[in-house]
């Protein structure tokens, strides 16, 4: 399986913005990305956008905590407990 690099981590966050979807990190340990809050007709049309993006990137949970840092440089966060 294909593993992600760290040099891909901005253009991956990229990517998965542009569909329209919220990526931010989770306090200093997890992000999330958001197609949930998404309308229905939208959603369905970006989650085969978002598995393309995923296999395109690969495998990327070794990078986590990089991916957490970056997403907190581009004031993308929630803190833990914030979500409700």
């Amino acid at each position: 399986m294909k593993l992600m690099s760290k040099e891909d981590i901005p253009a991956f966050v990229q990517a998965v913005i542009e569909t329209g979807c919220d990526i931010c990190a989770v306090g200093y340990d997890g992000y999330v990305i958001g197609d949930a809050d998404l309308p229905s007709a939208k959603r369905n049309e970006v989650q085969p956008i978002l598995r393309r993006i995923s296999r395109g990137y690969g495998e990327r949970d070794h990078l986590r905590r990089e991916i957490v840092l970056h997403l907190r440089s581009l004031g993308r966060f929630v803190e833990n407990g914030a979500i409700h």
